[in-house]
């Protein structure tokens, strides 16, 4: 069947749009819904796009900005703050997890090579799952969480070797020694004239580009240098992807660098979009079907050998038996990088389609399988290490015997620049506070100047109760994370429902279900900013400070009403879907023909669909109170305040009648 390619384009933007929304409703990565759509789509099963070599070589650009990324992100005060997770933690489970491997090839009959490249791939855990999991469970900064993103640091810098590696073992006996020795002295000399000349043009450039003030001249600069540094270590023989960790990486020293970041994302996440759907085209199910037990094999050795890898290794750098599992539990999983690295090795023909096929179902089985296993990592450990309940017990008892005394105190959900500058005014007033804080180095520097405060995890009715919830005058939630807060409110409001709570947040997205879970008070640093600002003009224009002050106060305990909802533009980024989903503000006229005209205010039925009306523009005057009989006229524009969808239905009610 011929497919030109609108026809090819337009399967692949429909499938991928039906597919990642699922994802994204069901909390999993996009790169597993792209995954998936490439199955589907691909010669193995519906057969709707036949194999393709040219959307194989657009996709690989896909890799090459993800590798520009990585040298955006890479960071050598991080890794030298975290050498001895990334370096010796890091090294050592890349090492032993790829060494297995080649055994294990090897007993199978297979080469040694495509055990290299299967260990390759294999050795590899998948960041972004891992990261965003362990930022919603706030376990960033926790022991384990520390551990997991060194490991992670380290996977990402053996990639660049790997991508380098792989290619050169097609050849064989002593011309893969000369290749692999010639590879080297590549490296050696590109890394040289790059980093000799790349920062002396770079910078420069850079600068002339962004007195342009051409958002789209800036665009070109960034593509032409990640493109071009990359087309220079292709001509000598390296990977593209090379040259473009390279690039990112010398952009990282320039000021440029979060913006490049932005700018350069949208090209990334298409391109790696496509490559990801050309992973899952290669993946044959019937193929896979007749491997299963091979497959099996694969999995189990990535979600529980890797596992038993990472938290042996943990263990034996002296840390606790549930901090080892927890370490293990989370990077036990394939990941991005080790779909790149197979299709790498595809290309340099060094893997059987079969051992291809066994390794590809296998990784994406195990990315699926992960949030299941990181969300129930808690109670693993309590199931399986007796030790670890006793160790934290032992910990909550310290903190009880530190706070049994105390009474009448605050406490501090978290102790990080918020929760130390409130904690400074709360030590003038003479008023005692307990902290809690799961940033292990932050607790040890804060406990040793004296400051009270404990290593826990506030969102565990435990702890709050050893820190002295039943004795305590009032909680504050100090950073900024709803999930965690609502979490902390549940408890609260079950052992003390009169205590009075204060909780940090963003903006106004978050403010009603805050206050629903039980929140006496929500500051959100956007409105509280927009406030200062509001009271600095006032007092700047002449206003009297005593008026200043009442209406200050007026907007608080109206919940910041005045403030909430905003007329969004395309210069607003939306980050999620749950943001796109907050209320916003509509300006909407209405002319001759409107169906609302001649009805009164109170017959529009607004209320019904949760909009508002906030203002009234009539005759040039902006009103913002209203009587009930109102009757709109011809010319009259309503400010509406609601969802988009509920303004959308609003607007077809005032505008049509429907």
């Amino acid at each position: 069947m011929h497919h030109d390619a609108l026809e090819t384009i337009l399967i692949l933007l429909a499938a991928a749009v039906a597919v990642v929304i699922l994802c994204r409703k069901a909390q999993l990565p996009a790169m597993l819904g792209y995954l998936l759509v490439g199955i589907g789509i691909g010669p193995h099963a519906l057969g709707l796009i036949p194999s393709s070599g040219e959307a194989a070589e657009i996709a690989e650009y896909g890799v090459v900005f993800l590798m520009f990324s990585l040298g955006l992100e890479f960071s050598l005060p991080q890794l030298m703050a975290m050498r001895s997770k990334v370096f010796g933690l890091g090294s050592a489970q890349v090492v032993i997890t790829l060494l297995l491997t080649v055994l294990g090839a090897l007993a199978c009959g297979l080469d040694w090579r495509a055990g290299v490249a299967l260990g390759g791939a294999l050795a590899m855990s998948s960041t972004a799952i891992v990261t965003k999991l362990l930022a919603e469970r706030v376990e960033i900064n926790s022991p384990h969480g520390q551990y997991a993103v060194g490991v992670l640091l380290f996977q990402d810098l053996a990639v660049v070797p790997l991508l380098i590696v792989i290619p050169e073992l097609g050849g064989t006996g002593g011309a893969l020694g000369m290749a692999l020795g010639l590879v080297v002295l590549k490296i050696l000399f590109t890394l040289g004239v790059l980093f000799y000349f790349g920062p002396k043009l770079l910078r420069p450039l850079l600068h002339l580009v962004a007195k342009q003030r051409s958002s789209e001249l800036f665009v070109l600069a960034v593509l032409l240098i990640t493109l071009g540094v990359a087309y220079l270590t292709g001509k000598a023989g390296l990977s593209l992807a090379l040259g473009a960790f390279l690039a990112g990486m010398l952009i990282a020293e320039t000021e440029y660098r979060h913006h490049v970041e932005e700018d350069i994302r949208p090209f990334r996440d298409l391109l790696l979009g496509l490559f990801f759907i050309t992973v899952g085209m290669r993946l044959d199910v019937q193929t896979i079907w007749h491997q299963f037990f091979a497959v099996l094999l694969v999995f189990l050795f990535l979600t529980v050998g890797k596992a038993a890898i990472v938290g042996g290794l943990v263990r034996l750098a002296g840390r606790s038996p549930g901090t080892a599992l927890r370490s293990g539990l989370a990077l036990g999983q394939g990941g991005e990088f080790g779909f790149v690295l197979m299709a790498l090795a595809a290309g340099a023909s060094v893997l059987p389609v079969a051992a291809e096929q066994v390794a590809l179902a296998a990784i994406l089985l195990s990315m699926l399988a992960a949030p299941f296993l990181i969300q129930q990592s808690e109670a693993l450990v309590r199931r399986f290490i007796a030790t670890d309940w006793m160790l934290q017990a032992m910990r909550l008892t310290q903190l009880a015997q530190r706070t049994m005394a105390t009474s009448d105190h605050v406490i501090l959900c978290g102790y990080g620049r918020s929760g130390q500058a409130l904690a400074r005014v709360l030590q003038q007033e003479d008023i005692a506070f307990y902290a809690v804080d799961l940033d292990p180095e932050r607790v040890r520097e804060a406990a040793t100047a004296g400051d009270n405060v404990s290593f826990g995890d506030a969102t565990r009715a435990e702890v709050l109760l050893s820190a002295g919830l039943p004795r305590a005058r009032a909680l504050i939630i100090t950073y900024n994370h709803t999930p965690s807060a609502l979490k902390i409110l549940a408890i609260v409001r079950e052992q003390r429902p009169e205590l009075p709570v204060v909780v940090r947040t963003l903006d106004d997205n978050d403010i009603d279900s805050l206050r629903q879970a039980g929140a006496d008070e929500v500051v959100a640093e956007v409105m509280e900013g927009s406030l200062m600002v509001a009271s600095h003009t006032l007092m700047l224009l002449g206003v009297p400070l005593n008026r200043v002050l009442r209406r200050i106060r007026d907007v608080r305990e109206q919940r910041y009403s005045l403030f909430r909802g905003f007329f969004r533009g395309i210069s607003d980024e939306v980050p999620s879907h749950e943001d796109e989903m907050q209320p916003r503000l509509h300006s909407l006229p209405l002319d001759d023909h409107a169906a609302a005209i001649g009805r009164q205010l109170d017959q529009l039925g607004l209320e019904a669909m949760e909009v508002q009306l906030r203002q009234l523009r009539r005759g040039g005057q902006r009103l913002t109170e209203f009587e009930p009989d109102w009757v709109l006229q011809a010319g009259d524009v309503l400010v509406l305040l609601g969802r988009p969808d509920d303004l959308a239905r609003a607007e077809r009610l005032l505008l049509s009648g429907e």
